[in-house]
């Protein structure tokens, strides 16, 4: 464990680019041997927006490392934040707690947020109206909200006291389990029903791409399945009856475009099409 927490407190950029990208391929091959659903789609005409996005998620994230850096270091000199006020432990277990906690921080109370505040879902909606859900939707985000992810995780190191091996540990498995939890990958139902005891597993993510509440509002979490379960936001539902998208912002042509997708955080909110059914 020391010699993989001694790697990722000096990670060069090179190794996490090589994460960003091995994953996406690998899951973009394994979609076409082994696919849920058979889309008919263009396959990179569809991953045109969503790798732009995902490239402003990447600038965004470097043009504010710093701040992460600076907090993971003060937080480690100062002996600050929750895995430092516990018992001397073992560092795996140091390791295991400081993920934790910042998937909750970093991943689902971010998530959960967004869902809950008009604003801030009018610009995560952007992630949500991909009609077409596959590896490249991971990173589908605005750039507001990568700005307000990174917000969130920061706020995260601060609380949980998270040094920066743990902090890149954390954003390199998180990016790892969101191409995956997104990729258009069919898996044994029973294999993914045990991974969602454990971990966020294909369908389960997926239930909160459903196109209509209460699903959307439900399966928050990035990495650990624990949250959602503790937290009541877990949600089960057939996975052949999934459909992706948004009931508020049904126009697939316009949610291809990347510079209708730019404009979608100001477009105005709208009540969801079965109100009545969920109240």
């Amino acid at each position: 464990m020391e010699t993989i927490f001694n790697y990722f407190e000096t990670i060069p950029s090179a190794h996490r680019s090589l994460i960003l990208v091995g994953g996406i391929t690998f899951f973009w091959l394994l979609e076409g041997a082994i696919p849920l659903f058979k889309f008919d789609y263009k396959k990179w005409k569809h991953a045109f927006p969503n790798l732009f996005f995902t490239f402003t998620t990447i600038l965004i994230n470097f043009s504010l490392a710093f701040l992460l850096l600076k907090s993971a270091d003060w937080v480690q000199v100062n002996n600050f934040g929750l895995i430092n006020w516990l018992p001397e432990m073992p560092l795996w277990l140091y390791v295991v707690l400081g993920v934790l906690f910042l998937d909750f921080f970093g991943a689902y109370l971010a998530h959960f947020t967004e869902h809950k505040i008009t604003p801030l879902w009018m610009v995560h909606l952007v992630h949500h109206s991909d009609h077409k859900v596959d590896t490249t939707t991971a990173n589908r985000h605005h750039p507001i909200e990568s700005v307000i992810r990174f917000a969130f995780t920061l706020l995260g190191v601060f609380i949980v006291g998270t040094p920066i091996a743990i902090v890149m540990m954390y954003q390199s498995i998180s990016l790892i389990f969101t191409q995956f939890t997104h990729a258009n990958i069919k898996i044994s139902p029973k294999v993914d029903k045990l991974l969602s005891y454990f971990i966020v597993s294909p369908d389960m993510h997926k239930i909160h791409h459903h196109y209509k509440l209460p699903y959307t509002d439900s399966n928050y979490g990035n990495i650990f399945s624990i949250w959602d379960r503790l937290l009541g936001t877990y949600m089960e539902m057939d996975r052949e009856k999934i459909i992706y998208g948004v009931d508020t912002f049904p126009d697939e042509v316009k949610n291809s475009s990347l510079k209708e997708l730019l404009k979608q955080p100001f477009l105005g909110s709208r009540k969801p099409t079965n109100l009545d059914e969920i109240n």
